[in-house]
């Protein structure tokens, strides 16, 4: 079986194209303690439907390692207090933000969340700078997805404006 790997950036943050707003309130919030415990949380939650398994035998210790970074942000959208999905930041690399991972809680997936939530989460990849002190601004933000993901990602990403650069085939 083929795993197709497309890896995609924004150059310039007038590039956003953001999504209307969803029919029901979605709080974005950053969760600005770093929790591991959390992380893996979001992690799993989102992760398990999508065979995401580089993190799973993180110690407590790694994810906390790599949640204290500078330039290291979750921010988690909720509906009605209620976890619906997470973009995770990771600007640690001078004048770029990865949006390290991106998703949706499994009961919230289908509910016009995604693109706004994924927005939101773009919006402050071009503004971590502001909240890390001596961190470079960000000239690109970068990710990728595969076709192990959800089938629309892709297009999700390509609707908020950004474009693949390259493409890999394992």
């Amino acid at each position: 079986m083929t795993l197709t790997t497309w890896y995609f950036e924004m150059r310039d943050r007038t590039d956003l194209a953001p999504a209307k707003a969803p029919a029901e309130d979605l709080a974005v919030v950053r969760a600005e303690i770093p929790s591991a415990e959390f992380s893996r949380f979001l992690y799993t939650a989102v992760g398990g439907r999508w065979n995401w398994t580089d993190r799973l035998a993180w110690s407590e210790e790694e994810w906390r390692g790599y949640l204290e970074r500078p330039g290291v942000e979750t921010w988690v959208g909720y509906v009605r207090g209620t976890p619906a999905g997470f973009a995770e930041l990771d600007g640690s690399r001078a004048g770029e933000v990865e949006l390290a991972y991106f998703g949706l809680l499994p009961a919230f997936i289908g509910r016009g969340l995604g693109g706004h939530l994924l927005s939101e989460g773009i919006a402050r990849a071009w503004t971590l700078a502001e909240r890390w002190p001596g961190l470079e601004a960000p000239q690109r933000v970068w990710g990728h997805t595969c076709t192990d993901d959800s089938p629309v990602a892709l297009g999700n990403y390509e609707r908020r404006g950004f474009r693949v650069y390259r493409t890999e085939e394992q």
